[in-house]
């Protein structure tokens, strides 16, 4: 996979901040690092050549065996920064020696009742899952190091006969984690890497408890363990999370925790809800004239529900644009094959609920729509993180109604503001209202009029 897609230039700008003892240095290239011959020889077979600002900072933390905090903006390349030096460290390292009550030896491909991992990264969602191991199968190439994931919404059976096969490098969701642990499929006692992936989505999408479980309840190591954390912002609960998992940690922050990129142009609409589907397709008429003059151009658009996104996908491809959609009711097989048409173009439209909100590296996505709003400003930045990635220019279109989005002006206003885009003279209008709103209520309260 080519690096093409990346504007390596613009990555120079973005601010870089390490808190902790002992921080070590940067690398400027990887060739320059300390990472096995294998791994750079890997990176350069993939056609990278020049780490990202988070790549920068995180290899030589995690290759010197420190914990690590990390909080950056979607599309800067976090993947590559844990891979990279934890498959390193495995290649130095070489295979461990597996307990001796397991039935079989470690190339006993298809007798080995229980895998022993050496290296774990959790992630929220199957997509995130997937796309993390194809990584790590790609830079773990002519290695003794065999990834694996495991995820729901696959039949249980199939994943164990690919972990009965080996796994030193295991991928997977939380729910799925636990049962294969309670099967007696896993064991953790040999995990020397913890990796928690978009750990601010697992903790909002419940799992909690199902983290816990797996780091705390169970045989995985906590003094011969290095855990690394990566989160696109840092509320209580991962600081929490983060104080109870990491030990003598470096806290990295890659631009501002929870803002949005100034390569995204962000515009706000105002519409009527009757009218946005009108709206919709003058915009998509408009993206696919500029696709005929500048190439392949691929339009996310974000709605609030399952049957909308199905409702919306097929209006748009009933009116002539090639649409697909993603959402948490289709299959794992739909759900793929959505990403894959969508990736390569085939349908350069793609309509999505939050599912496709975090996390999916989706290259080349020019625009993210908000057809509906959501309702809290986090999800907005998470949104539309996936264009303007990795040092390119992207555009965020947004439907406003005054009836469903109300709640989230002001913070809508001060992200605008912060990004140095234009403020809608509706928007200001309407947080004066709010604003007068809220002291003549104050007013009333006290006894006033």
């Amino acid at each position: 996979q080519s690096n093409s897609g990346i504007n390596f230039d613009k990555y120079q700008d973005i601010p870089v901040e390490a808190s902790g003892r002992n921080i070590p240095d940067p690398i400027d290239s990887f060739a320059d690092s300390e990472l096995h011959e294998l791994m750079k020889f890997n990176i350069n077979l993939s056609g990278f050549d020049i780490p990202t600002p988070v790549q920068k900072s995180s290899v030589p933390i995690i290759t010197n065996g420190r914990d690590l905090m990390a909080c950056a903006q979607t599309g800067s390349g976090k993947t590559g920064a844990f891979l990279f030096p934890i498959l390193s460290s495995c290649f130095k390292s070489g295979p461990p020696t597996i307990p001796k009550n397991n039935n079989s030896n470690r190339y006993d491909s298809y007798m080995q009742n229980c895998c022993y991992p050496v290296a774990l990264v959790l992630a929220p969602t199957r997509e995130l899952a997937i796309q993390i191991f194809d990584e790590a199968k790609k830079f773990s190439y002519r290695s003794w190091v065999k990834p694996c994931v495991v995820y729901g919404g696959q039949r249980m059976l199939d994943q164990v006969r690919e972990l009965q096969k080996g796994c030193d490098l295991l991928v997977a969701t939380p729910g799925r984690l636990c049962d294969l642990i309670d099967r007696g499929r896993i064991s953790l006692c040999l995990v020397r890497y913890l990796v928690l992936d978009e750990a601010d989505r697992m903790l909002d999408m419940g799992f909690e408890g199902q983290i816990r479980n797996i780091v705390e309840q169970n045989d995985m190591p906590t003094e011969d363990r290095q855990t690394l954390m990566f989160s696109a912002t840092f509320p209580s609960d991962i600081q929490i999370l983060a104080r109870d998992f990491l030990k003598d940690y470096i806290f990295l922050t890659i631009g501002r925790v929870g803002s949005t990129s100034e390569n995204i142009t962000q515009t706000v609409e105002y519409v009527e809800e009757d009218e946005k589907l009108s709206l919709l397709m003058d915009i998509l008429a408009a993206d696919e004239q500029q696709a005929k003059e500048n190439g392949l151009h691929l339009t996310l658009v974000f709605v609030e529900t399952k049957r909308q996104a199905d409702i919306l996908a097929n209006t748009l491809m009933d009116n002539d644009f090639q649409t697909t959609s993603i959402h948490g009711d289709r299959t794992q097989y739909e759900r793929e094959r959505a990403l894959d048409l969508f990736r390569k173009g085939v349908t350069p439209i793609m309509v999505a609920t939050a599912v496709a909100a975090r996390g999916l590296d989706i290259p080349n996505v020019t625009h993210v729509i908000n057809y509906d709003l959501p309702k809290d400003i986090d999800d907005y930045v998470h949104r539309i993180g996936r264009t303007g990635r990795a040092g390119n220019v992207g555009r965020a279109t947004a439907f406003f109604n005054i009836e469903h989005d109300k709640g989230i002006v002001k913070d809508l206003i001060d992200l605008l503001e912060e990004a140095k885009q234009e403020i809608p003279k509706f928007l200001l209008d309407i947080r004066m209202e709010i604003d007068y709103e809220a002291r003549a209520k104050r007013y009333h309260n006290r006894g006033g009029g």
